[in-house]
């Protein structure tokens, strides 16, 4: 990507912007210091940041087009993970760590906002920029819908970036349609009746109950759901029993399942539940089942999606797969059209090259440039 010269005279302050939110990560909805920043940097800009979500941040910028205004979203949250970056920038904070990529969001959009200011540009249309509180949970998003703040700026529409290590340094990487999955999470608590195990007669085996419903919860996505739908149901943990020579009273399981149709989503959580009631009858024991719903499933509008591209060039993007995986950035997606992309973080030579979430997660802050010089392409294209 072309990014204009006005911009990488930016690239000092885009390093040190990221370098110190990236010295500071914090858990959801405990991001004070993060918040704290974020105010006091705008609004030496000039600007008046608003307080959202508790933690959260919000500028309103308006344009030529008091009618319109597109949103901009950045999280804020870090991860309970102990860095191993052997960096002068490492994380200060014990056994917590941005290894998301959201210092590299945050940073997008402070430098937007001070390019926009430093340049006195007036924008085609009212800009929504959103810091947003606890994407990895419990979900800010959905607070900030919530809080109507989407209606009261008239947003039309809502742009969100994250960086992808999977994907070559500075590429943009989209898809219309399906992005990411809804996920949900499962937890169930087997309890049948103890006795020894040489009178196995006078018990309810746990253990055997739950061997045979791990395997029966595996019909669901192959004799269930139709299966040019993708999906996925996984048990994750499976926890019982006592001794050696006992017939297990309890056994606890959990896991998680996935889809990128909100419908299918809801015929699988239906059918467990119907194989749950199932065992109780047949084994003649007391299953109990909880389902926590997640995040909806991530989904880009195919029309801003064509408008999203045509300020792209050809060799500028890839079509992104989709992925399994979550984020909350679906919430805004139910209230306003919506693209989320991904801005490529790979470089093998740098050893930028961990997945997200890894303790060793890195990236070049130059292409952080890349999604400024992209928003602003946005911010000014032909309506």
């Amino acid at each position: 990507m072309i990014v204009r010269s006005a911009l990488t005279s930016l690239l000092g302050e885009v390093i040190k912007v990221r370098r110190e939110l990236h010295l500071i990560p914090e858990e959801g909805l405990k991001e004070f210091k993060t918040s704290e920043y974020i105010k006091e940097y705008l609004n030496k800009l000039g600007y008046t940041a608003h307080g959202t979500a508790g933690t959260g941040v919000y500028i309103h910028i308006e344009g030529k087009d008091n009618g319109s205004c597109t949103a901009f979203r950045a999280d804020m949250d870090g991860l309970s993970v102990k860095e191993e970056n052997e960096v002068e920038f490492a994380s200060r904070h014990e056994n917590m760590m941005h290894a998301c990529g959201h210092d590299g969001h945050m940073t997008i959009l402070l430098l937007l906002a001070k390019y926009i200011k430093d340049n006195n540009i007036l924008p085609d249309t009212n800009i929504l920029l959103i810091f947003q509180p606890a994407e990895e949970g419990p979900g800010g998003a959905a607070a900030i819908v919530k809080e109507g703040i989407l209606q009261k700026h008239n947003v039309s529409e809502i742009f969100g970036c994250h960086l992808m290590p999977d994907v070559s340094e500075g590429l943009i990487a989209v898809r219309p349609g399906e992005m990411m999955a809804q996920t949900g999470e499962f937890y169930i608590e087997i309890n049948g009746k103890s006795s020894h195990a040489a009178v196995p007669h006078k018990g309810i085996d746990a253990i055997m109950i739950a061997a045979n419903l791990v395997n029966t919860l595996q019909t669901i996505v192959s004799r269930n759901i139709d299966p040019i739908k993708t999906s996925l149901l996984s048990v994750g943990t499976i926890n019982g029993g006592e001794r050696v020579n006992v017939v297990a009273k309890t056994v606890n399981i959990s896991g998680t399942m996935r889809s990128y149709e909100e419908k299918v989503y809801n015929e699988m959580k239906k059918r467990m539940l119907e194989i749950v009631e199932g065992f109780n009858i047949s084994f003649n024991c007391d299953i109990k089942c909880s389902i926590i719903d997640m995040y909806p499933p991530v989904y880009n509008d195919e029309k801003l999606y064509k408008k999203f591209i045509s300020v792209l060039d050809e060799d500028e993007y890839v079509t992104a797969k989709p992925m399994m995986i979550a984020e909350d950035f679906s919430y805004y997606q139910k209230a306003v059209p919506g693209v989320f992309f991904y801005l490529g973080s790979y470089n093998e030579e740098k050893d930028y090259k961990y997945s997200l979430h890894d303790c060793r997660f890195n990236f070049d802050e130059k292409i952080l440039l890349n999604a400024v010089e992209l928003y602003m392409r946005l911010i000014n294209r032909k309506r």
